[in-house]
Parts: C-alpha cells; structure tokens; sequence
C-alpha cells in the first residue's frame, strides 16, 4: 500500500512540474509571437514608407539614377475584356483567351 502511495505522489509531483513546464513554454511563445507581430507591423509600415512616391523620388534624386516621371505618350493602358457572363475566362489585367482543354 505503501508502493502504491509513493508511486501516487511521485506521479502527481510529475505531472505538476510538466504542467509548470508547459504553462512556461506556452508563456515564451505568446511572448515570442507577440514580438513577431510587433515586427511585422514595424516592417510593413518600413516597406510602406519605402515604397511611397516621395521616398522613391528621393532615393532616385540620391543615386543619381537621373529617373524622371514619365510622359503621358510613354504611357500605354491596357483595357481588361472581361465579361461578367464569360465563365471560361478567367480575371486577369491583360485578359487573355483562355484555351479550352478537354480533359
């Protein structure tokens, strides 16, 4: 009987310090998680501010690259022919006839 409440105690003070242990971890990777949407965050307003007309006219200005906008001839638009009724075609910005494969 002895054995048996040893063995007992034993068991449930192991099962306490895995449930502290896990209780930890789980506690580091919140931690963890919420550090990486932190960054993330930080890293997509970066890449916004990176990216807007202002700082690309900087940076070009910077470099030297000697960029200047481009002309309203140079432009080229390209229309989308896209009916809303035509389910063999799929959405694209340069519609393009989509074969028919029999398969």
């Amino acid at each position: 009987m002895c054995l048996l409440i040893a063995g007992s105690a034993v068991g449930y003070v192991w099962q306490k310090s895995q449930i502290y242990q896990l209780g930890k971890e789980i506690r580091q990777r919140e931690t963890q998680l919420t550090q990486l949407h932190a960054d993330n965050e930080r890293m997509e307003n970066q890449l916004a501010v990176l990216r807007s007309p202002v700082m690309l006219d900087q940076r070009v200005r910077q470099l030297n690259l000697g960029l200047i906008p481009a002309q309203p001839s140079q432009v080229v638009r390209l229309q989308e022919n896209f009916s809303p009724t035509d389910k063999n075609v799929s959405r694209q910005f340069a519609a393009r006839p989509m074969e028919n494969s029999a398969q």
